[in-house]
């Protein structure tokens, strides 16, 4: 594949760097794949930085074998006061410009090379991060890169990755397994406490302003009316896109233009409709949910309250 003439990097330009986090199965994809349709925009899709760096401790099997439910957090939490740490607080000076370099020349080698196909000098690099739960450490490696703050109803998240865990899924080849009947409410535990965890650390990051531009979309509102937040999504990153060329791609990323054959349970593209965890979850998965969301999904007003039915 041809590149393009060297120069661009984003350690010169990192306001053309965004950042797509909040939680995975929130419509990041959906939204990455319409940006993605702008000549100027650089796709870069779930590289994972944030499942190598912020490795969760305890591991998922907690959640099946305590008596209680455990605290979530991550290595680097528990380990960055020590010395001999890799990531050492004590060592940061050393090793956070060498890992910030690391990140720009891996983004700088697929920006130079998709950028070079279109003939684009200086592309907008949008990076769609799984592991957004690292938040805090991506921005003070890269203060001045903008973030778009996804967030959706966290049953719906919850439900969509219960289904990803099911056999036949496509999320087989990505890591997952099928879910075995007595496993089902230790992996909704799970998945609720990441939910929760991951939201939190971006939102705290957004509301301390970080960035230099940010916004937070709803996965509702986007399915609601795609066109006027993608509108806005470009108004953060400071592309100047006509509507005309938004309604194009909106239509052109519909559910409706997904075949059949490729949307609907187990594949990537299922529902595109909010409130499937109403039929899809058990009477106690739903309880379990609301126990560990309830107070998060209150604040950012999915519910009225946090009140677990008995």
């Amino acid at each position: 594949m041809p590149k393009a003439e060297p120069g661009f990097t984003l350690a010169d330009r990192e306001d053309r760097l965004a950042w797509i986090l909040g939680s995975s199965r929130s419509g990041s994809t959906w939204l990455l794949r319409m940006l993605s349709e702008l000549q100027q925009v650089v796709a870069i899709d779930d590289p994972h930085i944030g499942h190598h760096l912020g490795v969760w401790r305890p591991i998922p099997l907690a959640w099946a074998t305590a008596e209680e439910m455990p605290g979530l957090t991550t290595l680097w939490t528990v380990k960055r006061g020590k010395q001999s740490y890799f990531f050492s607080d004590r060592y940061r000076d050393e090793w956070a410009p060498a890992l910030r370099q690391l990140i720009v020349t891996r983004f700088d080698a697929q920006a130079n090379d998709v950028a070079g196909t279109r003939g684009v000098r200086e592309p907008t690099v949008v990076v769609k991060e799984p592991g957004s739960h690292v938040a805090d450490l991506l921005f003070s490696l890269f203060p001045e890169s903008r973030l778009i703050f996804l967030v959706r109803d966290g049953r719906d998240v919850v439900d969509s990755w219960i289904d990803a865990y099911t056999h036949g899924s496509w999320a087989l080849d990505e890591g997952a397994y099928p879910l075995a009947a007595e496993s089902r409410l230790p992996m909704v535990k799970w998945l609720s406490t990441v939910w929760t965890y991951r939201i939190a650390v971006v939102q705290a990051a957004y509301e301390r302003g970080v960035g230099s531009g940010r916004m937070m979309v709803r996965y509702e509102d986007l399915l609601h009316d795609p066109v006027a937040q993608l509108g806005r999504v470009c108004d953060t990153l400071e592309l100047d896109v006509p509507r005309s060329r938004l309604e194009a791609i909106a239509e052109e990323q519909s559910f409706e233009r997904v075949s059949a054959a490729e949307k609907g349970g187990g594949k990537e593209v299922r529902a595109a409709k909010p409130g499937g965890w109403r039929v899809n979850l058990s009477p106690e998965e739903q309880r379990v949910m609301l126990e560990i969301m309830g107070e998060k999904l209150a604040e950012l007003r999915y519910i009225r309250g946090a009140t677990v039915p008995a």
